[in-house]
C-alpha cells in the first residue's frame, strides 16, 4: 500500500435522511443567505421611517403621501409574496431565490436618484415586491434543506436578523438622515447587503423537497447526497395530483390552517409595523422628554427579545409559545391605553415590555407558516401568509397616524390592543402543534 493511499481520508457516510444528517457548511450558506435577505429587508422598510420626516420636509409631503411611502414596500410584498409564492411551487425554489435579489439590489441603489414622491414609491414597491418573493421562498427553502430538530432555531433566528437591519437602519438614519441627499443615500444603501446575499445565493441547488414533489427522485437524491451527505429514503413523497392551488389552501383539511396562519400573522404584524413606523410621533405623543434616546433604547430591548425569543421558541410548542406571547402583548398596550396620562418613564414601562414581546414572538412568523403546509403547496401557502398579512401591514401604517390626530394615543392603543387579543383568541381556537414536524425529503 503506498503512503498515499494510507494518508487517504474515507469519504464521510452518508446520512440515512435529512433530518439525521449533521450541520454542514451547505446549511451555514443557505442560512446566512436567507438571514441577509432578513437583514435587507429590515433595513428597507426601517430605513424609510427613519428618513420619512427629512423627505417630507424637504418635498413637503402631504399626510397621503406620508402614509404611501411608509406603506410603499408593504404593498410590494404584498404582491410579491401572493404572486411569485405560486410562481416558487411550479417553477422550483432556486430561480426565484437568486432572480428575486437582481431586483431588489438594482431598486435599492435607483432611490438615489429619486427626485419626488413618485419615482421612490414607485422603486419602493418594486424593492418590496422582491421581498415578497424571498418571504415565500426564503424560509421555505431553508425549511426544505435543515435537519427539523434545527429547524425552529433557524427559522425563528430569521426574524432577528430583520430586527437586527432595521435596528441599523433606525440608528444611521437618526444619526445621518438629516438632510436630503443623505436620506437618499442612506436609501440606496440598502442595494449593499442586498448584492451580497444576491453573489452567495448564485450556485444554490434547487430544493430536495420540491424534486421529489415533481417526481424528480434521482435528481433530488443527487442534490441531497452532493450537498447534504445524506440518503432520500424509498418512501419520499409521491408528485401531488394537479390541482389549483390557492383552492387548494381552503380545501377541507387544509383551510383552518390557512385561516389561522392569516389571522395570527396579521394580528402580529399589523401593531408592529404602524408603531414602529411612526415612532416619532408615538413617542411625542408620551410627551418623551428626549425621544433619540428613547429610540434607541426601544430598539436595544427589540433586539434583546428577539435573541431571548429564540429560545422559547426551539424549547416551547409552536401553540403555547404564541398564545402566550398574545396575552402579554395585549396586556402592555393595553397598559399604554390606560396610562396615557401618566408620567414619560411610567407610560415607558409597559412599550418596553410590549417591545420586548413582540420582538421575541416575531420569530414564530417564520416558523410557522412553512410547517402549515405539505411540500408541493409551501410557497404557495407561506406566500399567500406573508402577502396576506401584509395588508394589515399597510392598513394599521396607513391608519395610526390618522388615529393619533383625531382619537389620541389612549383610543390607539386600545385599538391595536384589541387586535392582539383577536389574534390570542384565534390562536386559542385555531392553532395546531406542528413542532417536529418534517419535511417530505427527510423521510
Amino acid at each position: 500500500m503506498t503512503k498515499t493511499a494510507e494518508r487517504a481520508t474515507p469519504p464521510t457516510p452518508l446520512a440515512p435522511s435529512l433530518d439525521e444528517a449533521p450541520l454542514r457548511p451547505f446549511h451555514l450558506r443557505v442560512t446566512a443567505t436567507t438571514f441577509g435577505a432578513n437583514f435587507s429587508d429590515g433595513y428597507a422598510l426601517g430605513m424609510i421611517g427613519a428618513v420619512l420626516a427629512t423627505l417630507t420636509d424637504a418635498w413637503h409631503l402631504s399626510g397621503v403621501w406620508q402614509g404611501l411611502l411608509g406603506a410603499s414596500a408593504l404593498i410590494g410584498l404584498f404582491f410579491g409574496s401572493l404572486v411569485l409564492g405560486r410562481v416558487g411551487d411550479l417553477v422550483g425554489r432556486q430561480r426565484l431565490y437568486v432572480w428575486n435579489f437582481v431586483l431588489i439590489t438594482v431598486a435599492s441603489a435607483l432611490q438615489l436618484w429619486a427626485d419626488g414622491p413618485v419615482l421612490l414609491f414607485v422603486l419602493r414597491v418594486l424593492i418590496g415586491f422582491g421581498l415578497g418573493a424571498d418571504y415565500a421562498v426564503g424560509p421555505t427553502m431553508l425549511s426544505e434543506f435543515v435537519p427539523s430538530r434545527l429547524r425552529g432555531l433557524l427559522l425563528g433566528a430569521l426574524t432577528v436578523l430583520w430586527t437586527v437591519g432595521y435596528v441599523v437602519a433606525e440608528i444611521l438614519g437618526a444619526v445621518w438622515g438629516g438632510e436630503e441627499h443623505a436620506a437618499k443615500l442612506l436609501l440606496a444603501s440598502g442595494a449593499l447587503p442586498a448584492l451580497l446575499v444576491l453573489l452567495l445565493r448564485i450556485g444554490t441547488p434547487e430544493s430536495p423537497a420540491w424534486l421529489l414533489s415533481q417526481g424528480r427522485a434521482e435528481e433530488a437524491r443527487e442534490v441531497a447526497r452532493r450537498h447534504l451527505r445524506a440518503e432520500i429514503g424509498p418512501q419520499a413523497e409521491e408528485p401531488p395530483a394537479p390541482r389549483a392551488a390557492f383552492r387548494e389552501l381552503f380545501a377541507k383539511g387544509q383551510a383552518v390552517r390557512t385561516w389561522f396562519g392569516f389571522g395570527f400573522y396579521s394580528a402580529q404584524v399589523l401593531p408592529y409595523f404602524a408603531i414602529y413606523t411612526f415612532m416619532p410621533v408615538i413617542l411625542a405623543a408620551m410627551e418623551i422628554s428626549d425621544p433619540d434616546a428613547q429610540n434607541i433604547t426601544l430598539s436595544l430591548f427589540l433586539l434583546l427579545g428577539g435573541v431571548a425569543g429564540l429560545w422559547f421558541v426551539q424549547r416551547c410548542g409552536r401553540r403555547p409559545f404564541t398564545i402566550v406571547t398574545f396575552g402579554v402583548m395585549t396586556v402592555a398596550l393595553a397598559l399604554m391605553g390606560a396610562l396615557s396620562h401618566a408620567p414619560a418613564w411610567v407610560l415607558m414601562t409597559p412599550f418596553l415590555l410590549y417591545t420586548f414581546v413582540m420582538a421575541g414572538a416575531s420569530n414564530i412568523t417564520q416558523v410557522y407558516p412553512p410547517e402549515l403546509y405539505p411540500t408541493h403547496l409551501r410557497a404557495t401557502g407561506v406566500g399567500f401568509l406573508n402577502g396576506s398579512s401584509r395588508i394589515a401591514s399597510a392598513v394599521g401604517t396607513f391608519v395610526l397616524p390618522v388615529s393619533l390626530e383625531r382619537f389620541g394615543l389612549s383610543v390607539s392603543m386600545y385599538g391595536l390592543a384589541a387586535v392582539l387579543l383577536a389574534g390570542m383568541v384565534l390562536s386559542l381556537l385555531w392553532a395546531p402543534e406542528t413542532k417536529g414536524s418534517v419535511t417530505a425529503a427527510a423521510h
